[in-house]
């Protein structure tokens, strides 16, 4: 889990995009609102979502395959449900934390 969110971190830090990080380790509020809102489909058949778990607002977006999917056919920025800038290829809540 570390190791995906360090990636979607600094996949979005190097590209300048911004995002509130919000920790679900030391906030038991933000825990309860990520894996309330995460849609039923795409939960994980035992258990609770784990993170990182993406947000665009209220919107979710999808789980670390998604993002990393996503990555690799340059579409992060639709992906995100963003307008990408002039020229790439390519307000978004970001889960990630959990110890």
């Amino acid at each position: 889990i570390k190791k995906q969110q360090q990636d979607v971190l600094g996949f979005l830090e190097a590209n300048k995009i911004e995002f509130e990080e919000k920790d679900i380790a030391a906030n038991e509020e933000n825990r309860k609102w990520m894996r309330e809102n995460v849609p039923e489909d795409s939960r994980p058949a035992s258990g609770n979502p784990l993170p990182p778990r993406l947000f665009n607002d209220s919107r979710y977006l999808g789980d670390y395959e998604a993002f990393f999917e996503a990555r690799e056919n340059n579409a992060v920025y639709a992906f995100l449900g963003l307008t990408a800038p002039p020229g790439s290829k390519v307000g978004v809540h970001v889960f990630p934390r959990e110890i």
